[in-house]
């Protein structure tokens, strides 16, 4: 920004034919602009301006730099207008990374509605269960579900996520229902370890969470393979309800003790800066906020703070 600093002054003075009145243009001081003018010239190499008592006058490297500067001044003209666009107006690429089970279910319709009020952003959705960073990755805005750990990215709550402790048919016939946390000690049991590496599931017991010690056959950090085998009937697993809502409804999971089931898992959008967002990124951030309003969780809070 300095080298284009002095380019300006050099630029003005060219065009004014004088230091004086090149000052008073740029609002600053005579000298400022003579020691600008010095320093480009040495920078360069070469002197740039013959000066007399009475004139300023370009030397040929001077010409020819004060021509080449009509057009760099244009194009920094229609870009500085352009990027200003992106901050006034939601247009671009806004890249967003998501968990792939969410991509399959919530994201899906939330998208749609987006582009639909949106038709000059283009969305490039990033598929992914890991943490990443988001400034390695390119990614604008990351969806996350689960406990989340702020480190250098700015956190917003969207909505509370229930968990389901569930199984197959056939695989509560076999074993039986448990009527308890402690219950499930005796069960093979699919763990998620995207959250916690442990063999432990979480409970709410008076209010708190509980963690019951319990034997994994089996662990992934994606949910999608421990519904697929709970529905085979290889085990019991706790997942994101949302993600296993299909095979819920169609009875092929059977869910257990929902009363005892924690609300401390929650759908977060993380970003890497708080200022100087995009237009895009703004509307976006706006619409996940305005549709996790709208959800029937958050109409319930609503409801009890009333």
């Amino acid at each position: 920004m300095e080298d284009l600093q002095q380019l300006k002054v050099f630029g003005e003075v060219v065009a004014r034919k004088s230091f004086t009145r090149a000052a008073v243009a740029l609002g600053i001081s005579k000298a400022s602009v003579t020691k600008i003018v010095a320093q480009l010239e040495k920078g360069v190499g070469v002197r740039l301006l013959n000066r007399s008592t009475r004139s300023v006058t370009p030397t040929d490297a001077g010409q020819t730099l004060a021509r080449r500067l009509v057009p760099l001044f244009g194009l920094l003209q229609e870009l500085s207008t352009e990027l200003s666009d992106f901050a006034a107006h939601p247009r671009g690429r806004l890249r967003v990374a998501a968990p792939h089970g969410l991509s399959l279910s919530q994201l899906g319709w939330q998208i749609e509605d987006f582009i639909a009020d949106h038709p000059d952003v283009h969305v490039s959705i990033h598929l992914s269960n890991r943490d990443d960073d988001l400034v390695m990755g390119g990614i604008d805005v990351a969806l996350r579900i689960g406990p989340i750990e702020a480190r250098d990215v700015v956190v917003r709550k969207l909505r509370p996520v229930p968990l389901v402790l569930c199984a197959s048919p056939r695989y509560w016939a076999r074993r039986g229902m448990p009527s308890k946390p402690e219950d499930l000690a005796l069960h093979d049991v699919l763990t998620y370890s995207l959250w916690d590496a442990s063999s432990r599931l979480p409970f709410l017991v008076d209010g708190k969470t509980h963690y019951v010690p319990v034997r994994s056959r089996l662990d992934a950090d994606d949910a999608a393979p421990l519904i697929a085998l709970a529905v085979k009937g290889l085990g019991v697993t706790c997942v994101p309800e949302v993600l296993a809502r299909a095979h819920l409804g169609s009875g092929a999971l059977v869910p257990v003790l929902k009363d005892a089931m924690p609300q401390t898992i929650w759908l977060y959008a993380t970003y890497a800066h708080r200022d100087h967002k995009s237009a895009a990124l703004r509307a976006f951030l706006d619409f996940l906020t305005s549709s996790a309003g709208d959800s029937p969780a958050a109409s319930l809070r609503q409801t009890l703070s009333d």
